[in-house]
């Protein structure tokens, strides 16, 4: 299983980002193997609007089954359960604390956006 999580910066020990769609970054780690990737979200990060749907098309893209993130928008989160993406928001802390917490099944995936449209 593959996931993506929301990331401030390109390292391990770096804070999930609590932004979707302005996420600067985006970890992909396979829970399996334990191999790891950044991607940059450099498009959506820079877009007047539609930066969620932008965000959620590089996840799509990625090849993931979870989406780790403080919050999720409603057309972000449309476009990832378009792609059979779960969510899981209310993330925080580093990236290698929601990786072991999500092993550890300390998430719930998300029924729906937690915060509404162009949240800053």
């Amino acid at each position: 299983m593959k996931i993506a999580i929301s990331a401030t910066e390109k390292k391990l020990d770096a804070q999930v980002d609590s932004r979707f769609g302005r996420a600067p970054f985006f970890l992909i780690y396979d829970i399996e193997t334990d191999e790891h990737d950044f991607i940059e979200n450099t498009r959506a990060l820079n877009a007047a609007s539609g930066a969620g749907v932008q965000a959620a098309q590089n996840v799509v893209d990625s090849g993931v089954d979870a989406v780790l993130t403080g919050h999720c928008g409603p057309k972000a989160f449309r476009a990832l359960g378009a792609g059979d993406i779960s969510i899981y928001v209310n993330v925080s802390g580093s990236l290698r604390k929601a990786i072991e917490a999500f092993k550890e099944g300390e998430y719930e995936a998300a029924e729906k956006a937690d915060v509404n449209g162009h949240w800053t």
